[in-house]
């Protein structure tokens, strides 16, 4: 099954959702069972292993971090190959002074920004759409 890749399409049908709650990023050497199962992300580094926790879990753990995200989820299923549409939301979130940080699913790309900026995020994400390509 795969997904989209005309980037027209992809900015068309994003359909960015907002998942619930705060996220954070950590990076522990030997994370627990329970700290890996409950992660939203896991990527084995060099360095260590970086998590992207609830941030709820994290604190009840006592895990450090520095940075609290929200995690907003790009609805369209794009394909793997596809060409531009991190360039093309992640130059709409630049402009408007949003950093984001991405994870690409099989199905879905997953985008982390500041807690602070989600509602402007969300509106710039949508807005892409209405944008000829």
């Amino acid at each position: 099954m795969s997904g989209e890749k005309n980037l027209h399409e992809l900015l068309q049908h994003a359909s960015p959702e907002h998942n619930p709650g705060k996220y954070v990023f950590t990076t522990l050497q030997s994370p627990s069972t329970e700290l890996t199962e409950s992660s939203v992300v896991f990527i084995r580094e060099a360095e260590g292993i970086t998590l992207v926790l609830p941030k709820d879990i994290a604190d009840q753990y006592g895990v450090g971090y520095e940075y609290v995200a929200s995690w907003i989820t790009l609805k369209i299923h794009s394909s793997l190959a596809a060409v531009g549409l991190t360039a093309a939301f992640s130059r709409a979130l630049a402009d408007r002074g949003i950093s984001c940080n991405v994870v690409a699913g099989y199905y879905h790309d997953h985008i982390f920004v500041a807690y602070d900026d989600t509602i402007v995020a969300m509106e710039v994400l949508s807005s892409l759409r209405a944008i000829p390509h």
